[in-house]
């Protein structure tokens, strides 16, 4: 049997706290990215020269309003494959997979979970205990719900009937944070997440209606982008 370690990274773009995650089973040589930032590029390229990694897959967890994709350009400089759930809007991704469906990345194997309420296309991925939960659970959070389709109800049945019925060791990987938290697991968010002491569907919803937040700067150009996989029209 062969004996594999894991390669993991986690990378951060400061301007739209977005984190950026790199994966390989550290066997084969192969290599996915989930959520680039299209201004961090060169930076994934090199790191993964380092690494001497093949990039071979790229998922974006849903279409971002915060920032634009690094997924079209990375396609075009590695010939890697995109990948988003089935819901997506995005007219040029090559892969979109379904509920419970699995993505292969030479042995490891990510399972991508439909978790609608952020937006009504967010996909979270589950690798053994890391969960990749893009905007929909966030560390001492949850993805506002005021765009791009967005559903209080959907975000909470996400959540409370999908994300937290994983074991409580899970760690939790999100797509953002504004606090310098990098991890979490699920049983620490069930305890201390002040979104998620709620004890009905109602509250949660009230919580989400009363955020009163601005929206993302420059949200209409980030969207058109990223309908393109951040490619130009």
């Amino acid at each position: 049997m062969l004996v594999y370690k894991m390669i993991f990274r986690q990378l951060f773009d400061t301007k739209s706290s977005t984190y950026t995650y790199l994966i390989s089973s550290g066997n084969g040589r192969e290599a996915l990215i989930i959520d680039p930032v299209i201004e961090n590029v060169a930076e994934y390229i090199n790191l993964l020269k380092s690494l001497n990694l093949k990039l071979v897959k790229v998922i974006d967890t849903h279409i971002h309003a915060d920032h634009v994709t690094g997924a079209s350009k990375l396609r075009n400089i590695t010939k890697c494959s995109t990948i988003m759930g089935e819901h997506s809007p995005a007219e040029t991704v090559e892969i979109k997979v379904k509920d419970d469906e699995y993505i292969n990345l030479d042995h490891l194997k990510i399972k991508a979970m439909y978790t609608p309420g952020h937006t009504s296309d967010s996909y979270s991925f589950l690798l053994d205990n890391y969960l990749f939960s893009g905007d929909t659970l966030l560390i001492n959070g949850t993805g506002r719900t005021d765009f791009q389709n967005g559903s209080s109800k959907d975000a909470y049945n996400s959540i409370f009937n999908k994300l937290l019925k994983l074991p409580e060791e899970t760690f939790l990987y999100p797509a953002h944070d504004y606090k310098g938290e990098k991890v979490s697991t699920i049983g620490k968010e069930k305890k201390y997440n002040p979104r998620l002491q709620v004890s009905s569907v109602d509250e949660y919803i009230d919580i989400m209606n009363n955020l009163n937040l601005k929206k993302p700067a420059e949200i209409e150009h980030n969207v058109s982008k990223n309908i393109n996989l951040g490619a130009w029209a």
